[in-house]
């Protein structure tokens, strides 16, 4: 793993404050569709909001590179009014989503995986917590278990990711795993080997 992947996912997943290491989601409207790139924080929907009212004729959200949030909480208000909005997502050949910005492309409407594109999924840990040292019944899984409910995810994606890798590092899916949780609401294509996303 790159020095930047691996300082990236250790700051995400520990919600640290992460200061100059990341920056923000910025959305770029091309036709009909929006390119984001970024780590999405409590100014994403704001400005997602702005770009949408601006472009109404955009239906597609194209996640070029989305490597997490530092915010949970922003991170699925965000990702709830992209489905409410009725959103497709598209990661593309050349594109990365990883932690809180898979679950994002789990909102779109319809949802594309280009052949190529990189899929990160890791556990979570903050405040003292982390989530594979919790019960199942602990309502710390609440978060994430209501938003996988609202979108129509079925909840064992969530306990698939607590355990495909820890908080600190990043297990990038297979197609098979793709395929097993209907990721792609087309089917996966083969995605972007460990090595090549590690450096992308």
């Amino acid at each position: 793993m790159t020095l930047r992947l691996a300082s990236i996912t250790a700051c995400l997943a520990l919600l640290a404050s992460c200061g100059a290491y990341y920056t923000p989601v910025s959305f770029v409207a091309q036709g009909d569709q929006i390119i984001a790139s970024g780590t999405i924080d409590e100014t994403t929907l704001s400005a997602f909001e702005e770009v949408t009212a601006q472009n109404p004729e955009a239906r597609t959200l194209v996640l070029q590179y989305i490597e997490g949030s530092v915010d949970d909480d922003a991170n699925v208000i965000f990702a709830r009014e992209v489905h409410r909005a009725g959103f497709d997502t598209v990661v593309p050949s050349n594109g990365l989503v990883a932690s809180g910005g898979t679950d994002l492309f789990l909102a779109g409407n319809r949802r594309v995986l280009q052949p190529g594109a990189c899929v990160g999924v890791h556990s979570w840990a903050g405040s003292g917590l982390v989530a594979t040292d919790l019960p199942e019944d602990d309502p710390e899984h609440d978060r994430y278990l209501d938003y996988f409910k609202d979108i129509g995810v079925d909840e064992e994606f969530y306990w698939y990711t607590l355990f495909a890798a820890p908080a600190d590092s990043m297990h990038w899916m297979t197609t098979a795993e793709a395929n097993r949780f209907d990721l792609s609401t087309k089917g996966a294509p083969a995605l972007g080997s460990a090595t090549v996303c590690d450096e992308r």
